[in-house]
């Protein structure tokens, strides 16, 4: 085990048992802190949809130990199809293209990634699920935890690494609406029986203003359908008429015990610590799930955080390294959402001929290794922002 340089914090609060509480909750761990992780829902969340792991973060998960396993995980999706309202073919996409990815860069399910951090962190880390903080109080030595269930307690840290719609932030920070940035659509997402024999492929049926997918993993006995639309009305309105398999698709998602819909959106906080508060992940600064570097963004702050917890003298030290060496990270891959979701919701029909015909010349285009770097170098230059250091 690390040793622990003589400092004021030893026991930490986290809210959150995702991709970034566990992580972080692994790193403290190791450099000797006592953690405790509150997660609202009764049980591990393993639903979820396809996430990446690029750039920093893939050495992060190798400083874990747990690469391999991670691999080990990987989606191997090989490609997608484009079809219109009829289901007939419009262009086939290669998996490099229509997901971005480097030859390094991971894929695999968020419930897979969240058992893994799960796994490796459950023997060492005292995990409250079913529950979560409805109060809190801080003075100059602690923090004061009121829990929904469990007896209130006393901690020396509490971070808010409960996402979008962060309980910890809205106590300590203020209102959500003072932080989220909507970026004009939705999404839903959910498990669906794969009753198109899908393996490993994606199919996408695009409309002006919406897109619905369905896709299947390897390793997933069940596909996942996706809806993206403009933020005007419900999933229903907005997808009201719409042909291919639309109509089974929502019929299926609404039951999904996973089913989830929010809006696209990202959350722009001055100050990620307030006293002995601390944010973390996607409750300090979501890039949105169009920027596809939440999980990354989680992961490297996760160990940065904890790393600086570690070797400053404190805590309030601690949080302006964690935050001095995050801020333009995140912002770069905040600067990734806006940009990429005008390529996954066209808004009108003539950008879709233009998308689909793009689509269609490019694997016989001269040179269309160069052009797909070019595509994927904003991405790969965000997910490398950081250096990290020994801690």
């Amino acid at each position: 085990m690390c040793t622990v340089p003589v400092m004021e914090t030893r026991t930490v609060l986290i809210s959150g048992a995702g991709i970034a509480g566990s992580t972080l909750a692994y790193w403290l761990h190791r450099h000797g802190f006592a953690v405790t992780v509150v997660e609202r829902a009764p049980r591990l969340r393993e639903g979820g949809y396809n996430i990446d792991i690029r750039g920093t973060a893939l050495e992060v998960v190798r400083r874990m130990g747990l690469l391999d396993e991670v691999r080990s995980y990987a989606t191997d999706m090989l490609g997608s199809t484009i079809v219109d309202e009829e289901g007939h073919e419009k262009a086939v996409m290669s998996a490099e293209l229509f997901s971005m990815h480097e030859e390094d860069d991971v894929e695999l399910m968020r419930g897979d990634l969240a058992k893994i951090l799960y796994d490796a962190t459950k023997n060492d880390v005292e995990y409250l699920f079913g529950d979560t903080i409805t109060a809190l109080r801080q003075d100059g030595d602690g923090v004061d935890v009121t829990f929904e269930a469990a007896p209130s307690r006393r901690f020396d840290l509490l971070v808010g690494a409960d996402g979008l719609h962060s309980r910890v932030r809205e106590l300590a920070f203020g209102p959500e609406e003072n932080f989220r940035r909507d970026l004009g659509c939705q999404v839903a997402i959910g498990t669906v029986p794969n009753y198109l024999n899908l393996d490993r492929w994606e199919v996408t049926y695009p409309m002006a203003g919406r897109v619905a997918l369905v896709y299947r993993a390897r390793q997933a006995d069940e596909a996942r359908a996706m809806f993206l639309f403009k933020s005007e009305g419900s999933l229903t309105e907005a997808f009201a008429g719409a042909g291919w398999e639309v109509p089974r698709l929502l019929d299926s998602v609404r039951e999904a015990p996973d089913f989830y819909v929010d809006t696209v959106s990202q959350i722009h906080c001055e100050n990620w610590a307030k006293g002995r508060v601390v944010l973390l992940g996607d409750a300090a600064c979501a890039p949105s799930l169009a920027s596809g570097q939440g999980t990354s963004v989680a992961l490297v702050g996760a160990y940065v955080l904890a790393g600086e917890l570690k070797a400053a003298a404190g805590h309030t030290k601690a949080f302006a390294g964690y935050e001095a060496q995050l801020r333009k990270f995140a912002d770069l891959n905040q600067q990734l959402g806006p940009k990429q979701l005008k390529g996954m919701i066209q808004h009108s029909r003539a950008q879709l001929w233009f998308q689909l015909k793009m689509l269609r010349l490019m694997p016989k285009m001269p040179g269309k290794d160069k052009m797909v770097a070019r595509i994927t170098e904003p991405m790969r230059e965000a997910a490398n922002a950081v250096a990290l250091q020994d801690y």
